[in-house]
């Protein structure tokens, strides 16, 4: 018993922290009727959606293929490092950070290998790694705070956009200059390292109808249910493989700090603390809470208390970068990464600080001007 708790901790640190204080929060805030407004089922709706989405179309190769598509048309490693990185960058805009990186960064770790570049590949895992936490702060489904702070604000998809795009752009220009500023090597055509799966028709058009299905959701066009009823029957009737896929902790630790956040706000001299300590430093402290707990659960807990939300929304996007646990997506990249170069932690980890903290001050001072 004590083994499989320890496991769970180690494994799902962020979701043991949420229940934990879930369960706290019961003894501040007995269990009532009050409890059934604090989750947000349209957000629980769209996550589930899209993360299916992702899950169906990566088991049928469509990553896979746009990635070795863009590969046909590099012939040096500037270009290579380019398109590996900016693979993430947008890709995280449709298909989420973490899995942009679950995607491409085992695909780089392959490519790099099969070229004989192995020592060029810490540099471009930690490129990929910014790059997906940043271009997926462009779009209100390119990450889960995101797409919860959006949910939660009512805020216009044009107004979204607009607030996100300077962050964005200074960003794909940053990455692109430490991308050219990479020492230049020929490179054979890397097209014919490895043939692309074919999907099966059926199902692709099955995960692209329930990704137009949660796009429209998005714009407010179809109530929630639509999507996750059209997904969840079409899923266990079709493809019941990529409903194991799916990340049933993100869901859980948005239901424990739903109820977290839900009990706090009913707590006067916490809320009111709260509140007082945010006024006018949501940006600031958006940022340094996400250092420390991550940004998911930092737009979550502190959007409780302030209804500013757009520089909240731009410190937590801006508080993926920093340290190893900012961003959860993060975690995935070094966890690839050490199974593969096992012994460059302590470089990857260096290179990884370094690089964050430069795009973090230059992205803070933007904000702030």
């Amino acid at each position: 018993m004590k083994k499989r708790c320890f496991d769970l901790l180690r494994q799902e640190p962020v979701l043991c922290a949420a229940g934990l204080l879930a369960l706290a929060s019961l003894f501040l805030v007995p269990p009532d009727r009050g409890y059934l407004a604090y989750v947000d089922l349209r957000v629980l709706a769209l996550l589930f959606s899209l993360m299916l989405v992702t899950a169906g179309l990566g088991q049928q190769g469509v990553f896979t293929a746009l990635a070795q598509s863009l590969l046909a048309r590099t012939h040096s490693y500037r270009q290579l490092c380019t398109a590996l990185v900016f693979l993430c960058f947008f890709g995280s805009m449709v298909i989420t950070n973490d899995v942009a990186l679950v995607t491409f960064v085992p695909f780089t770790i392959t490519l790099l290998t099969m070229a004989g570049l192995e020592k060029k590949l810490l540099t471009v895992v930690v490129l990929q790694t910014v790059a997906a936490n940043l271009g997926s702060m462009f779009t209100p489904i390119g990450n889960p705070q995101n797409l919860y702070l959006y949910s939660a604000s009512g805020m216009s998809m044009g107004r979204f956009l607009l607030l996100m795009l300077p962050l964005t752009a200074v960003s794909g220009v940053l990455l692109l200059g430490c991308c050219l500023g990479q020492k230049n090597a020929p490179l054979e055509n890397l097209a014919s390292r490895g043939a692309s799966k074919r999907g099966d028709r059926k199902l692709m058009l099955f995960y692209w109808v329930l990704f137009g299905l949660s796009l429209l959701t998005v714009f407010r066009v179809l109530h929630w249910s639509v999507p996750l009823a059209f997904g969840l029957v079409g899923a266990l009737v079709l493809d019941r493989i990529a409903l194991k896929k799916v990340d049933y902790t993100l869901l859980l630790t948005f239901v424990a700090f739903f109820v977290f956040i839900g009990n706090m706000g009913r707590v006067e001299a916490v809320s009111g603390l709260l509140s007082q300590v945010l006024h006018g430093r949501e940006l600031v402290t958006g940022f340094l809470c996400s250092q420390v707990i991550s940004n998911v659960p930092a737009a979550m807990l502190l959007s409780g208390f302030t209804d500013n939300w757009e520089p909240l929304l731009e410190g937590v996007n801006i508080g993926g970068l920093g340290t190893l646990i900012a961003s959860m997506a993060s975690l995935i990249s070094w966890k690839l990464f050490t199974q593969a170069r096992p012994g460059e932690k302590g470089r990857y980890l260096g290179c990884f600080t370094v690089v964050n903290v430069a795009f973090a001050v230059v992205l803070l001072a933007v904000a702030l001007i």
